[in-house]
């Protein structure tokens, strides 16, 4: 049974986003984001507990996030957990079992990501990937409103891949994406931990502000 912890937000400290692999450093001061446009974002993640770098000084901002990084990152911040492990490798045939990553694939699998069965947990995500499963995500544990949106006019909208186009709009609408100087998204550019990050903060600041109703409300 899969379930999601409501208070996500409220309780962030507790929260651990592991986005580099299977051992993380514990927060600290990282010396190489000072000259990242994210570096801001980092900070307040890191003082609330919700990223770590792979060092207590190193964050590796630049660095391409992999899909397991991105679907790790995702399922953490959302607080989903199972009560019952399911094995990875019965639905994605290249996520082996005593992968670090493992239980978020399993969790993944049955939480509103969309995930092909040869999804390769090694390879960098782009940043129309990443925004795409991680609006799929907020939209199924977040309660994100059923909005009539009004598509968002931009310079390379042409380049995304048509099934991410919904996602990408509602992420930019609602705020949790947003447009370079040039009004463009790079859809297809490799995301790095640095931008990933950015856009969990805005995420976190997105759904903080838009708490989902306690069970007893419903």
């Amino acid at each position: 049974m899969f379930k999601r912890n409501v208070a996500l937000l409220s309780a962030a400290a507790i929260l651990s986003l592991s986005l580099a692999g299977e051992s993380f450093a514990a927060a600290g001061n990282f010396k190489d984001v000072s000259q990242s446009v994210a570096k801001d974002s980092i900070s307040v993640l890191q003082a609330k507990g919700i990223v770590r770098g792979v060092s207590a000084d190193s964050f590796l901002p630049d660095d391409q996030l992999t899909t397991s990084q991105g679907v790790q990152l995702i399922v953490n911040l959302l607080g989903l957990k199972s009560d019952t492990p399911e094995n990875a490798g019965d639905y994605f045939v290249n996520v082996k079992q005593d992968a670090w990553y493992a239980p978020a694939f399993s969790i993944a699998q049955t939480n509103g990501f969309d995930l092909d069965v040869n999804v390769n947990p090694d390879k960098p995500m782009t940043r129309e990937e990443f925004t795409h499963q991680l609006i799929l995500a907020m939209e199924k544990h977040g309660d994100l409103p059923m909005i009539n949106i009004k598509p968002i006019e931009f310079a390379d909208e042409d380049q995304l891949t048509v099934s991410y186009q919904g996602t990408v709009q509602r992420a930019l609408v609602l705020g949790i994406a947003q447009l370079d100087e040039n009004n463009q998204f790079h859809p297809g550019d490799l995301i790095t931990r640095a931008e990933a990050a950015l856009l969990t903060y805005h995420a976190v600041e997105y759904l903080a502000a838009h708490p989902a109703p306690s069970p007893d409300s419903k």
